[in-house]
């Protein structure tokens, strides 16, 4: 039997930088606040920087975890599972929505197959636990040995990208049945009862919407003698992929890098993750709100607010990628645009300072 994983604590971004932020914000040729949440994005991205003003991101990074779940047998999904292992050479050759989306955005996209239920190319299946998660309604996902790899794996990519020179990460998702595990997930750990957490995932019918919600109640039964456990619960009802990912969110907080969340999969994971490393989701930022339910009770239990609502539920990291300009744009704000000082434009400041009526100008 393997070590189990452990996560070092995280710390807090630096409040220091976030304040200076903010107070730069205020000398900039603007009413103070009128950029909204703009001006609040690039001071958490100068507190997990450390610095203010932030540097423009030079290497986002997104890291799609691909892994099959046997749950999938029971009709869940619109499609059949060999399609995620078709969609894993699509990435690869570049042809996906991800892809697309990285590119115009200026990220990189690499996939990572942790159980995907066929043989992939090495350079795709290095960290590779098994072929499939068990189904979830009937028995566990994985074995002690397998939800501690997966972990590791999740921990190792994390440090990989960061020493390479990472500046922001994304973790994205594929794997058919793999909302349904989410479900299962983000259920028993805010307690909340089946019906509420299913979504439409890929685009199923009402029958298989049925089909999702047995298997969702099943697995929660199996679920909840282990919520305290965040190990036995990935172990129990989650998958390699999700697995991986909960290790990929905490240690990047530990590594201190920020994080643009995606969907619904990933924000199970996070729910996860911040049980591993309390205090991870500092470091994160919601990319969007997701159609899907259980999105909604990831956002309040993480007390996170979307950057975008666009009605997206693709999963790959799409979500969060189409988020990161407004990253890029809210640090160039604060480096980029001039004070009034610099300028030479009266502020507020001085004109309270001399006197001046600004109401009856």
């Amino acid at each position: 039997m393997s070590d189990p994983v452990q996560f070092d604590t995280v710390s807090p971004p630096d409040e220091a930088s976030r304040l200076a932020a903010l107070a730069r914000h205020a000398r900039l040729t603007k009413p103070t606040g009128s950029l909204g949440r703009l001006e609040e994005l690039g001071a958490w991205l100068a507190a997990c920087q450390g610095q203010s003003p932030p540097k423009p991101l030079r290497r986002p990074r997104i890291v799609v975890f691909a892994g099959d779940h046997g749950v999938a047998a029971r009709g869940v999904s619109a499609y059949p599972s060999e399609v995620t292992a078709q969609m894993v050479a699509n990435f690869a050759a570049g042809g996906a929505a991800i892809n697309v989306l990285a590119a115009a955005a200026g990220a990189d996209v690499r996939v990572v197959d942790m159980a995907v239920d066929a043989d992939t190319p090495e350079d795709v299946s290095g960290h590779k636990v098994r072929r499939s998660s068990a189904a979830i309604d009937a028995e566990d996902a994985l074995t002690e040995d397998e939800v501690d790899a997966a972990l590791a794996a999740g921990k190792s990519i994390v440090d990989e990208e960061v020493d390479a020179g990472a500046d922001l990460l994304v973790a994205g998702d594929m794997g058919i049945g793999n909302t349904t595990a989410a479900a299962v997930l983000v259920a028993a750990l805010t307690g909340t009862e089946p019906v509420a957490v299913v979504g439409r995932g890929t685009g199923i019918d009402d029958r298989a919407w049925m089909r999702k919600t047995a298997a969702i109640r099943d697995a929660l039964r199996r679920a909840k003698p282990v919520t305290a456990d965040p190990v036995a619960l990935l172990r129990t009802v989650a998958g390699a992929d999700i697995a991986a990912m909960a290790g990929f969110l905490a240690q990047a907080a530990v590594r201190r890098t920020p994080v643009v969340l995606d969907g619904v999969v990933s924000g199970a994971a996070a729910l996860v993750a911040e049980e591993l490393a309390p205090g991870a989701r500092g470091w994160w930022v919601a990319g969007h709100r997701s159609p899907e339910p259980a999105h909604a009770l990831v956002l309040e239990q993480l007390d996170l607010e979307p950057l975008l609502d666009l009605r997206m539920r693709l999963g790959e990291g799409t979500g969060a990628v189409a988020a990161i300009p407004l990253l890029t744009m809210a640090a160039a704000i604060l480096s980029d645009m001039a004070t009034f000082a610099d300028a030479g434009i009266t502020s507020p400041d001085s004109e309270r300072s001399t006197g001046i009526d600004t109401d009856a100008t």
